[in-house]
């Protein structure tokens, strides 16, 4: 089955809008920030706005709708494509570039004592130590080894590649937010039925809270393909195509599975629009996902796709690594 993509072949922009609801009830609950928790802001016009979903963070959960973590292998129309895996010393899967911070940037692909990843790419991007990056180049190795870093963008800030200097900015993007939105203020208690008047700062005795929701009939998520940045690579058609279709498969697989965005945040979709370009309309997921296994074959001779298997080990020291509503790309 094949894709119709030729709406998008001369368009700088693939833009898309969909309406969202909560999937029960009216009440949601954003994305908190450290220090001023929910991300509250006035509109062009005075309207109250609502940041209900990052950049950053939507771009983590279209990246986990591709990822099966029960076979640890992408989900099964995008078997194929390039990807690193990291194991632990004992070869058990540890964790991969599609769902790592910093992807293929991430210190347990670059900085362990496995160094096959860091190698192929000081090898094969040596002539970028000084002078001028070439993006296509830099684009066509990431290619073959994480072609996932090609939507959501890469920072290689490693004074050894290039200086720092290689870099691809984000290429898929998206947000959701909320307008004229009105806080839903709620609380509760935490009951020691034992102990009521114990030590709190211990875990014992009744913790009372307050808890703020939100009420807004427009929920909006909208996403930002760059065509001409794909095209700027100068890679041939099939391997356009693959990539174009790989960002609509994000796009469909989180509207249509992955809008449970927190325990109180479950969302549903309610219709999508194509803003740009006119006459395109965003395929059904089911017909992106019987496409594109033979995209994926098409393209193939002229990528090279990898799977790159690297083990991570350390010297005994334990390293720190944060989760939460980060960037998998920073600077991207």
């Amino acid at each position: 089955m094949s894709l119709d993509l030729s709406a998008l072949h001369n368009a700088p922009r693939l833009l898309i809008q969909a309406r969202l609801k909560p999937l029960q009830g009216t009440r949601f609950q954003p994305t908190g920030f450290p220090e001023i928790g929910a991300a509250q802001y006035e509109g062009p016009h005075g309207e109250a706005m609502l940041l209900v979903e990052s950049a950053q963070s939507l771009a983590n959960r279209m990246e986990a709708v591709c990822w099966d973590k029960v076979a640890d292998d992408w989900a099964k129309p995008l078997r194929g494509l390039s990807v690193i895996k990291v194991t632990d010393k004992d070869g058990k899967p540890l964790t991969n570039s599609v769902l790592e911070a910093h992807r293929i940037n991430s210190p347990y692909i670059l900085e362990g004592q496995d160094k096959t990843v860091f190698d192929k790419l000081k090898s094969e991007l040596a002539d970028m130590e000084e002078g001028f990056v070439d993006l296509r180049k830099l684009a066509t190795v990431l290619l073959g080894l994480d072609v996932n870093a090609l939507l959501h963008g890469v920072f290689l800030a490693k004074k050894e590649l290039a200086g720092g200097r290689l870099r691809l900015p984000r290429a898929l993007s998206g947000f959701i937010e909320a307008r004229d939105t009105k806080v839903a203020a709620s609380g509760g208690v935490k009951n020691d039925s034992v102990n009521p008047s114990g030590d709190t700062s211990k875990g014992f005795g009744n913790v009372p809270f307050a808890r703020d929701e939100f009420v807004s009939a427009e929920i909006d998520a909208y996403f930002n393909l760059d065509l001409a940045q794909l095209r700027g690579y100068g890679f041939p058609p099939a391997v356009y195509d693959l990539l174009v279709a790989l960002a609509l498969y994000k796009v469909r697989g989180f509207l249509e599975e992955g809008l449970r965005l927190r325990t109180a945040c479950d969302l549903e979709c309610e219709s999508v629009t194509v803003k740009r370009p006119d006459g395109f309309q965003l395929p059904e997921w089911d017909a992106i996902k019987a496409a594109l296994p033979d995209l994926i074959a098409a393209a193939q001779s002229d990528a090279g796709f990898q799977v790159t298997t690297v083990k991570y080990a350390t010297d005994g020291k334990k390293g720190n690594k944060k989760a939460g509503d980060s960037d998998k790309s920073v600077g991207a």
